[in-house]
């Protein structure tokens, strides 16, 4: 057992503008940012403030250490102020504590040493980190441990990666199902009519085409009153939805009343296996990234999400910035609408014939969780010595590609990246 501060020195350097951006995944680590997505584009401005790290040191984010947000640098990059860079002696391989710092135990200690105003915001400091006590195994076992846990995530991430596939695919599927009802209906024998709307063709003459506007209020910033007790239960007693279901930063609008919540931020809107709208009742937080529509006396919240789901939104989204849905484009959006007794019966079809394939996408969303329950028991039980991998070799079927790897980190909903934004308020 060692001090940190015995195995890593503290690395603060700026100025180097021309090196890429680096991010941190909760359950990867530290990787090459995505600069082609405009959204993050807004940064590039300021790389000067950013810190240097090296090929092989550490970053970590100060805010979320406790939540294992931190990893090696795959190659030479740049970090947001909020990152503490730190440097590896010999004795230490920085993959090792990367996977060490990672277990629920090690995040816990962090929890002790971290320092804040209210726990949610505590931070980890160099001179905190430098003096929480670490494992310490001969350095030949650490790249021993490293090359196995690599092994056995390679092997986990083409499973999840197959499951994902599968997932994908049962999707496909259901949104099939979804838009022929909400378009054509559930009468073949019914006579059609053109729709005026390119992508949705023809429609049931007797069904209206109406722009989002007519059917539905939009109520981007409204809220219901709190009282003492509603402000305490904020941080989790009520459901929380961000955008297309992404739970984001605490912060938000209270609800409570049948809703649509559409999704705002541009790219899920243009793959055709993920659902953008969702009804949703009752107590709800709403984050500032997902549109509330409070559906007309003309449809239901149920018809409406499953409308919205099947809309073409090319020509909705505005890029000037980043791709998004503005409320001005959103309102503009012409759907279907049937008599609300027809909706029902729409919605009673959708929910039967999709309920196999519901039951099938849980199904496999548990056994990904499962995997992942699984990845974290192992690596803490190898990282702290209880299982012994000294003597183990590689297989043919156990080689690593770091492209493989990466489907660790897919279903993360954005949890891991919210850290490099911080550079506003660093």
């Amino acid at each position: 057992m060692l001090r940190n501060g015995r195995l890593f020195g503290h690395r603060v350097e700026t100025g180097f503008p021309d090196l890429p951006i680096l991010e941190v995944s909760l359950r990867t680590g530290v990787r090459v940012r995505d600069m082609e997505n405009l959204k993050r584009k807004q940064v590039m401005s300021q790389k000067e403030k950013y810190k240097r790290a090296t090929k092989g040191d550490i970053a970590y984010n100060m805010m979320r250490m406790w939540q294992g947000a931190a990893g090696p640098a795959p190659v030479d990059g740049l970090v947001s102020p909020a990152y503490v860079v730190v440097k590896p002696y010999d004795e230490a391989n920085s993959s090792y504590y990367s996977y060490l710092f990672r277990t629920a135990a090690y995040m816990q200690e962090v929890n002790k040493f971290s320092r804040g105003i209210v726990a949610d915001r505590n931070r980890l400091y160099w001179e905190s980190f430098k003096q929480m006590p670490s494992l310490v195994p001969p350095r030949p076992e650490q790249d021993q441990i490293v090359a196995y846990l690599r092994a056995q995530d390679a092997h986990i991430a083409r499973f999840i990666k197959a499951k994902h596939e599968l997932i994908k695919l049962l999707t496909e599927q259901k949104l099939r199902i979804i838009d022929h009802a909400v378009t054509r209906g559930l009468d073949a024998s019914v006579a059609l009519k053109p729709s005026g709307i390119e992508w949705l063709g023809d429609v049931p003459e007797h069904w209206d085409v109406l722009q989002l506007r007519r059917v539905s209020r939009c109520l981007d910033g409204a809220r219901i009153p709190l009282n003492a007790t509603e402000r305490g239960l904020r941080q989790g007693s009520y459901p929380y939805w961000g955008a297309n279901k992404v739970i984001d930063h605490l912060d938000g609008w209270l609800f409570d009343e049948p809703l649509v919540l559409l999704g705002e931020d541009g790219a899920p809107f243009f793959d055709k296996t993920k659902e953008v709208a969702f009804a949703v009742s009752g107590k709800i937080w709403v984050n500032n990234h997902a549109h509330v529509l409070r559906p007309s006396s003309r449809i239901t919240p149920q018809y409406l999400a499953h409308a919205l789901n099947c809309v073409d939104y090319t020509g909705f989204i505005d890029g000037s910035t980043r791709d998004k849905l503005t409320q001005q484009s959103m309102k503009s959006i012409r759907i279907v609408l049937p008599q609300v007794s027809e909706q029902i019966e729409i919605c009673k079809h959708i929910e039967s014939a999709c309920a196999p394939l519901n039951v099938a996408i849980e199904r496999t969303e548990q056994e990904i969780a499962l995997i992942r329950e699984y990845r974290d028991r192992l690596i803490a039980d190898v990282v702290t010595g209880q299982v012994d991998v000294r003597s183990w070799q590689p297989g043919p079927d156990d080689l690593v590609s770091d492209d493989e790897l990466a489907a660790l980190g897919d279903d993360e909903a954005g949890t891991g990246t919210e850290a490099m934004e911080e550079l506003d308020t660093a």
